[in-house]
């Protein structure tokens, strides 16, 4: 039973390739395979035509990146320039501000102390003239006399009498007296 079923077996096999090695030597079979040949390498040319243009695409496609990638750059840079020429532009701008309230400082501080000059020149000139009144005071109650002590040309000033409240002026030249005779006048005039 064993060798049966495999001489079956075996005997269909050969009758197979016996089938098959016929229709191999059939003329339909070889023109079907020189069909199946010219379609193939029809194809295949289509597929070696869609890969070349495949393959361009794809360097046209990198280029454009590359050139997207380079304006993009150029695009950061400038925005970067953009964000540093504000960023130096505030800050000159606050520079200049800074400078301005310097010199603004500046001019106060020399105006302050032109007004601390000018106050202390003005106290200087109040005390120089209280002591001009208070010399002028002294001279009257001593001698009687109040000079006159502006014009060195000339002596001249008052004789005050305070018990008769008369005041008496006088004046001599330096060119026509000498100052001996001029200060004989003068006590003349306050003893009289």
């Amino acid at each position: 039973m064993g060798e049966t079923p495999r001489r079956f077996e075996v005997d269909k096999l050969i009758s197979f390739s016996h089938d098959l090695v016929s229709f191999l030597k059939g003329e339909k079979y070889i023109d079907g395979l020189g069909q199946s040949l010219e379609q193939f390498k029809a194809f295949q040319a289509q597929c070696d035509t869609d890969y070349d243009d495949v393959q361009r695409s794809l360097q046209d496609y990198e280029k454009k990146i590359q050139w997207c990638k380079q304006k993009t750059d150029v695009a950061l840079s400038e925005v970067v320039a953009d964000a540093e020429i504000e960023l130096f532009q505030e800050e000159l701008e606050e520079e200049l501000q800074r400078e301005i309230l310097t010199n603004e400082i500046n001019d106060l501080e020399r105006q302050r102390v032109s007004v601390e000059e000018r106050r202390k020149i003005l106290n200087k000139l109040e005390q120089d003239e209280l002591r001009a009144e208070m010399k002028l005071s002294m001279y009257a109650s001593v001698s009687n006399v109040i000079p006159y002590l502006d014009d060195q040309s000339k002596i001249s000033g008052y004789i005050v009498e305070r018990d008769k409240k008369v005041v008496e002026k006088f004046e001599f030249d330096l060119m026509k007296t000498n100052v001996f005779d001029t200060c004989n006048s003068i006590w003349k005039m306050i003893n009289l």
